[in-house]
């Protein structure tokens, strides 16, 4: 059963290797994923879910470089065994959060592509669900990319509404608002966070959790949001 969830954004700017100069702009936003990232110490097992080109699962370890950022830095999965097959961008970041915050229990990973739809993610969140007497999900995945007109995807005014709606889902532990979430509306504004965010929704049915929205806001144009669901 679902009995926790840490909900992250994953740019590479968290890493501060990676954020150089940078790094104290985003130091809030890393503080509050790394409190969100730590709730997660109790739990039996934790699931990584993250979008990525292809679909894949990592059950017996995976590493991941920073090396396309410019870094000379490696992470893995923790307690994963053996490195097992590369993980993509988000979930290298994931990985990275769990090493800092001090997380070492068992880790498997979910790479879900960005189109996949809604019903499912559900049954793949359900199916997670199940792994283990206590499942912790680390769910990564950023709002909307054209929160400004210096966002990758340029402004688009449905944008801030749309990650409103989200971040109070996310704050209200809404799984059925989730689940809601429109894939067309979703791609149109660049919001990759959609297909982990119903990964999450469908892990959460029945699991009664309360959250907490620890951090919302767009500081380059893309929308953040991290909470807590226990």
């Amino acid at each position: 059963m679902l009995a926790a969830a840490a909900v992250c954004p994953c740019p590479p700017l968290l890493v501060p290797e990676v954020a150089a100069g940078a790094a104290g702009e985003v130091a809030g936003l890393r503080g509050a994923c790394l409190a969100a990232v730590g709730e997660l110490a109790g739990v039996d097992l934790v699931v990584v879910v993250g979008a990525g080109e292809r679909a894949g699962v990592w059950t017996e370890g995976g590493a991941g470089s920073l090396r396309r950022y410019g870094v000379s830095k490696a992470v893995r999965l923790p307690l994963g065994g053996v490195d097992g097959p590369e993980l993509s961008p988000a979930l290298t970041v994931g990985a990275w959060l769990l090493e800092e915050a001090g997380v070492r229990v068992p880790t498997h990973a979910v790479a879900v592509r960005p189109d996949t739809g809604a019903e499912r993610l559900l049954g793949l969140g359900r199916g997670l669900a199940e792994l283990a007497d206590r499942v912790g999900l680390l769910v990564l995945g950023d709002g909307s990319a054209r929160r400004s007109v210096k966002a990758p995807g340029y402004l688009d005014e449905r944008a801030e509404g749309y990650d409103r709606a989200v971040a109070r889902a996310l704050a209200g532990a809404d799984a059925a608002a989730l689940a809601g979430l429109d894939a067309e509306l979703s791609a149109e504004l660049m919001a990759e966070g959609r297909a982990p965010w119903q990964v999450l929704a469908g892990a959460a049915e029945g699991a009664a959790l309360s959250g907490e929205l620890r951090y919302e806001d767009a500081p380059y144009g893309v929308g953040y949001l991290v909470a807590s669901w226990r």
